[in-house]
């Protein structure tokens, strides 16, 4: 079968099969809306998990299984917990998605602003509309789970003169009425999603054509210089480091893992890099190779 025939009948595949995809949230959260933008030309099924642990123990519990993961936030940082999840799981990294995070304050139909007496949330997206908040101190705050789930507890509540903060999305699927919308401090809130696959599943979505980023993992032993030799082989070889992330070994005292993102242009030169850095780290791995995710607009 030539490479083109094998390139048409994935095609065809991705097309007429329905993926399954895990994220960690309920229906309407922002894991779904990555999953659903990154899957924009075809259909998915999502199913919600408590917890990345949950996420992360149904795809090793079925390797057919999709799933999408947060990675880093521009505002946050880095979802550290999710880097090690991934180091220890048989998932390889197929593709990202990165999305602005804009929150809404939502209510039941008919309901306007000035009637909202309590607004409900994540605590993470009560701190990121803490100037909106501040205008209006009579409202109470109350702290929950998920920024979807406060939305779905409005609407099968029927709960008057009550908000949530949430995305428009899980809005518009509980049928609460948006009141305000961009309400967040901080434009320039982005979230990167990892899109992952079993590493038995991960050949079937490659795109030699279009791979531009690679997520690598390595360790380094504590010993002068062992870090900058690796910076600079990448350095040489034109590789541009857009991400470097360490944690400490537990049990090697001052060994450090290494979660590096490069992007590249040529994929020879990225090679060969690959060739030169893997001599000088430990328990080196490639975690994914993918295309990158443009920026996405303000």
């Amino acid at each position: 079968m030539t490479r083109k025939s094998r390139s048409a009948e994935r095609d065809f595949l991705f097309q007429t099969t329905m993926e399954q995809i895990a994220i960690q949230g309920i229906a309407g959260c922002y894991h779904e809306t990555a999953a659903r933008r990154y899957f924009a030309d075809r259909e998915i099924e999502v199913l919600p998990c408590l917890s990345f642990d949950e996420l992360f123990a149904r795809m090793a519990a079925d390797p057919a299984l999709l799933g999408i993961a947060a990675i880093e936030n521009t505002i946050a940082g880095s979802l550290l917990p999710n880097h090690e999840l991934l180091q220890q799981s048989h998932a390889r990294i197929i593709g990202e998605q990165k999305l602005r995070i804009s929150h809404v304050l939502a209510a039941l139909p008919g309901q306007t602003s000035d009637d909202i007496a309590e607004v409900r949330s994540h605590p993470i997206a009560l701190m990121q509309c803490g100037d909106f908040l501040k205008t209006r101190p009579g409202m109470k705050v109350v702290e929950r789970d998920d920024t979807a789930g406060s939305a779905r507890e409005i609407a099968e509540g029927h709960l008057a003169n009550t908000a949530a903060i949430c995305g428009a999305d899980a809005a518009r699927l509980y049928g609460l009425e948006i009141l305000q919308q961009g309400i967040e401090t901080n434009k320039h809130n982005f979230t990167r999603f990892l899109l992952l696959a079993d590493e038995s599943r991960a050949s079937a979505f490659s795109d030699p054509a279009n791979t531009d980023k690679a997520s690598l993992l390595f360790t380094l032993s504590h010993t002068q210089g062992s870090l900058s030799k690796v910076l600079t082989v990448l350095s040489f070889y034109d590789i541009n480091l857009t991400k470097i992330q360490s944690l400490p070994i537990i049990g090697r005292e001052w060994e450090y893992r290494f979660y590096v993102d490069v992007t590249f242009d040529d994929p020879v030169r990225y090679r060969q890099a690959i060739d030169a850095a893997r001599p000088l780290t430990s328990d080196f791995r490639i975690l994914g190779e993918y295309a990158e995710c443009t920026n996405p607009a303000i």
